[in-house]
């Protein structure tokens, strides 16, 4: 099934995905809420299924995350929509698929620290959901 994939697009998903993390985890940081909301979205990309579950139960590669919450999200964002076309492509359904699995990811951290997110993650939240709903038919 994953053979469909280019090395090029499954990194892409992987950007994608780890930096819904990042990006969530950042979005409050502190020495106790940022690993907080890290470790729920982890876990969260853990119940994965499908294609998208297969790429991200990978190793991730060197992931191009670095400087400030706004350089993640210019990266992240477009490998968001970008994530969602390569899936729609290369199988019916695995698209809706992915963008379910990163709005699990995203709650999960949103609600990691007081169960419910802060204005800061509710923000963060809505930028994740434009980016993939940009696709959205």
């Amino acid at each position: 099934m994953s053979s469909r994939l280019s090395p090029e697009d499954r990194f892409r998903i992987q950007v994608a995905a780890h930096g819904v993390v990042a990006l969530m985890a950042s979005s409050v940081p502190g020495a106790l809420t940022s690993p907080r909301a890290g470790i729920a979205a982890a876990k969260a990309m853990s119940t994965a299924t499908g294609l998208t579950g297969e790429v991200l139960a990978e190793k991730p590669p060197r992931l191009p995350f670095k400087g400030s919450v706004a350089e993640i999200a210019k990266t992240v964002l477009p490998a968001l929509t970008r994530s969602v076309r390569i899936l729609d492509r290369v199988q019916d359904g695995e698209g809706e698929n992915f963008r379910r699995t990163m709005r699990m990811i995203a709650e999960s951290a949103g609600n990691a620290n007081t169960g419910a997110p802060t204005p800061a993650e509710a923000e963060m939240l809505r930028k994740i959901e434009d980016a993939l709903r940009t696709t959205a038919s």
